[in-house]
């Protein structure tokens, strides 16, 4: 199999590192990718979000499987083009995208599939916003309709914050809050089957003990030893399949991977947002503790047939990923310094390039906001964690920050 993976972050290094291990791969290709890409991939210049030059490109190059990995491209309608095109492609159709790309169609495919999730108000002027918010009360939840990259949503609060962030929107969903810990689990679909992944949980906050601003996560563990027994069995039952079957009934068939943010509450797991791809950082630790090999899973989906698949194995153990932040993320973040540390030996630990870039004198240096993901693997979370730690501390980028907390907590359960 020759696959071609569109992206160009740390979500797309771990599903390169994954593809690469799978011996039906023959050529592996990612476009646009990165520094860290580039050592297990093929690497093209491309649009990402530009149908024509994704198609353009999976055509010279021969690819029997594409594999979308950001949401921009997917709500872009690349997927779509792919197929067209007359090739395999794991990834939502634009309209099913919408599932991330809308929160409000979010909201309205939840409601007719009967999914527990969040009462909620669509808002479109600041007197609209400011009832739901006096409605729900605090902590007051706000999220942009549109895409937003994982930072559209904001939980505060400050009624003055809550109505500022609406206000620079031109639509937002206004949310009750939901309280309780909070679980990702990945579903990959095939239009009608669904299989969940490992549940992981990731760190959206910038800073130690869940405070600073929101950003596109921090990092991630897998498993959840504190997690109910039985939970993935009823998030499939109760909010996934239910989903994926309203989808079809709207002749809009969901192929890809659906990602459920969820809200353990006092009444069940409920839906705080659905997301069209990969979550980024869970993907890295998710995808390290699957035994099963990535390319053929990814293609039963794109081709219809995964009822036909084995069952999914996983490796024993657990995963932790610490993100390596640029200066200043997640506002302003500095990019265009040197990374320092690339090449030291790690035990038990490696390094997935999220932001980076390679310069003509051969230096990697930070093209993003969020610029490495270090995965430590161990038999336990606290393992995991060490191993993770470890490698980061040898590794140097000028003004970088992370947390010290990750996985903490779960560790000492």
């Amino acid at each position: 199999m020759r696959v071609l993976v569109i992206g160009s972050g740390g979500r797309e290094h771990a599903l390169c590192r994954a593809l690469a291990s799978d011996p039906e791969v023959s050529e592996l290709h990612c476009a646009p990718g990165n520094a860290g890409i580039a050592s297990v991939a093929a690497v093209h210049p491309v649009v990402a979000t530009d149908p024509g030059q994704v198609v353009a490109l999976t055509g010279r190059l021969g690819a029997d499987l594409v594999v979308v990995g950001p949401e921009a491209p997917l709500v872009a309608g690349v997927a779509d083009a792919v197929r067209a095109a007359g090739v395999a492609c794991f990834g939502p159709s634009a309209e099913a995208a919408r599932i991330e790309g809308s929160k409000a169609f979010a909201k309205e495919i939840m409601t007719a599939a009967g999914v527990p999730t969040a009462g909620s108000r669509v808002c479109a002027t600041p007197e609209e916003a400011r009832a739901a918010l006096e409605e729900f009360g605090a902590p007051y939840v706000v999220k942009d309709d549109g895409l937003a990259a994982g930072k559209g949503v904001v939980v505060t609060s400050d009624l003055d914050e809550a109505l500022a962030h609406a206000a620079a929107c031109e639509r937002v969903v206004i949310e009750e809050y939901l309280d309780g810990p909070e679980v990702s689990l990945f579903a990959l679909c095939d239009g009608t089957t669904a299989v969940p992944l490992q549940a992981a949980q990731d760190f959206k906050r910038a800073l130690d003990g869940d405070q600073g601003p929101n950003t596109g996560g921090m990092g991630a563990y897998t498993p959840l030893p504190w997690a109910p027994e039985g939970l993935t069995g009823q998030v499939m039952s109760e909010i996934v399949l239910p989903t994926v079957q309203e989808l079809a009934r709207r002749g809009t068939p969901y192929t890809g991977v659906l990602y459920a943010g969820l809200a353990l509450t006092e009444d069940g797991p409920k839906v705080i947002e659905f997301n069209a791809r990969f979550g980024d950082p869970e993907t890295q630790v998710v995808l390290d503790r699957l035994e099963t090999p990535l390319a053929t899973l990814l293609n039963a989906c794109a081709t219809g047939t995964l009822a036909a698949h084995p069952p999914l194995r996983h490796r024993e153990g657990a995963a932790v990923t610490v993100v390596l932040a640029a200066e200043n993320y997640p506002a302003s973040p500095v990019t265009g310094d040197v990374i320092e540390g690339l090449d030291l030996p790690l035990k038990d630990a490696y390094i997935l390039h999220a932001g980076t870039r390679s310069t003509s004198s051969g230096d990697v240096v930070s093209a993003g906001g969020r610029v490495l993901d270090i995965v430590g693997t161990g038999t336990t979370l606290d393992e995991a964690r060490t191993a993770a730690y470890n490698a980061l501390s040898g590794v140097h980028l000028r003004g970088s920050h992370h947390r010290t907390d990750i996985a903490a907590r779960a560790a000492r359960h």
